[in-house]
Parts: structure tokens; C-alpha cells; sequence
């Protein structure tokens, strides 16, 4: 065990004692495993984890340990969009943000010092004392960006991103109809809603366009230079 972890856990014994809670070494156990990994871990993981160790915690008593490592500044609870709530170590002193695959949810911290003092500035020249922050950038991980095929329909395309139409396959009368919508090969859109079903909602300069998921298969678009350069 680290020595930063044998001092959280006499640190937490002393804070749950002291707030005279029952079954203290099994809350010890919880937080000893939680700590071993520096992961985002759910609570679904969080149960895996306990029964490799070979401990079968009643599932409320794990969720309520953790909330209770939260309150106590142990843990931070984070539901990044899209995804079930996470927890994670917290570090005092110590600020990360995250960048987060829409794909495959894979989660990556980074700090910047250059970001953080900048942020700090911004702040101060609106007379504003920051007190906390959080950056979470969503987009796709090298891994998935590389997996992605040059040319793709439209649906396929993620929220936020701006793809160029390459080609619209279809009769005549939905090329007519496109055209008349003002979307042609070419164009530079971004995407503002795909959700999945539905209406995929996107943006052509400073117009707002709803497009049935139908048509929007035979969209076929690719990422833009710009947007593939990052």
C-alpha cells in the first residue's frame, strides 16, 4: 500500500469514527480497493472490483460508502454525458479535466497550467473570484478517429462535428428536395443533434435544418479538413 493511501485511509477511520458510524473495517476494506485503482470507475465496477478482492458487500451498503468517501472529499461523482455516474479519486491540491469519447466512452485526464492560469485571468477581469472549475471536451479518441471510414452517410456523423457532403445518392426527386433545402455537395454543415432516432438537426452557415434519418442516409459526408487536422 502507498503511504498517501495508508494516510487517506487513518484519515477517513478517524472522520467515520468520529461521525459514529457502524462496521468500520468493511467501509476501510471499500475504500483500500477504491483506491487501488485510478480509474472512473460505476458502481457496477466498483462491485467487480470488491469480488476479485473476494468481499460480497450488500449492493446499498458499497453505494452508500461511496457517496459517504464523496462527502467526506475522498471521491468525486461524475456523470459525463451519455454515460452512468462515475467516481473517482480526489486528489487535495490536485486538478485535472477530462477529454471523453462519445464512441467508446473512454475517459482521459489532463491538466494544463498554462489553461488553468488563463482561466484564472479570464475570471479576474470580470471582477470574478473562482472558487472551482471542471472542463470536460467530448470528441472522438485517436483510436476510434482512426477507425472511422473516409466516406460515411450522414447519420454516423457525432454531435458537434462538421462534416462536407460528398455525394447524395437517391432519385432525382431527393436531390431536388436537398437542393431546395439548400444543402448540396460540397457544403460545409455541423452537426447539432444526432441522438440516434429521430430528426438529425444540423446547421448550414446560420441556418438551422431538421433532416429525416431517411434521407439522411443517403447523405454521404466525410470530416472536414479542419476538423481532421485536430
Amino acid at each position: 500500500m502507498k503511504k498517501s493511501d495508508y494516510l487517506e485511509k487513518a484519515n477517513f477511520r478517524t472522520l467515520i469514527e468520529a461521525g459514529g458510524k457502524d462496521r468500520i473495517q468493511d467501509r476501510l476494506n471499500i475504500l483500500g480497493v477504491f483506491l487501488e485503482t485510478e480509474e472512473h470507475i460505476t458502481l457496477e465496477e466498483m462491485f467487480h472490483l470488491l469480488r476479485e478482492k473476494g468481499y460480497d458487500f450488500e449492493p446499498r451498503f458499497v453505494k452508500q460508502c461511496l457517496n459517504r468517501m464523496v462527502d467526506l472529499g475522498f471521491a468525486q461523482k461524475k456523470q459525463f454525458e451519455g454515460q452512468p455516474i462515475r467516481y473517482e479519486h480526489r486528489h487535495l491540491g490536485k486538478h485535472h479535466d477530462h477529454l471523453i469519447c462519445t464512441k467508446c466512452g473512454k475517459i482521459v485526464e489532463f491538466a494544463d497550467e498554462t489553461m488553468e492560469t488563463l482561466q484564472v485571468e479570464i475570471a479576474a477581469r470580470s471582477g470574478f473570484h473562482m472558487l472551482q472549475h471542471s472542463m470536460d471536451i467530448y470528441g472522438l479518441c485517436s483510436q476510434c478517429l482512426s477507425q472511422r471510414t473516409l466516406l460515411m452517410p450522414l447519420t454516423m456523423a457525432k454531435e458537434g462535428e462538421r462534416v462536407v457532403i460528398r455525394e447524395i445518392a437517391g432519385g432525382r426527386r431527393k436531390q431536388a428536395r436537398l437542393t431546395d433545402m439548400g444543402l448540396r455537395p460540397g457544403d460545409l454543415i455541423e452537426i447539432i443533434n444526432n441522438a440516434g432516432r429521430g430528426r438529425i438537426i444540423l446547421a448550414r452557415g446560420p441556418t438551422r435544418l431538421a433532416i429525416g434519418r431517411g434521407i439522411a442516409e443517403k447523405i454521404m459526408v466525410s470530416i472536414s479538413d479542419q476538423d481532421a487536422d485536430i
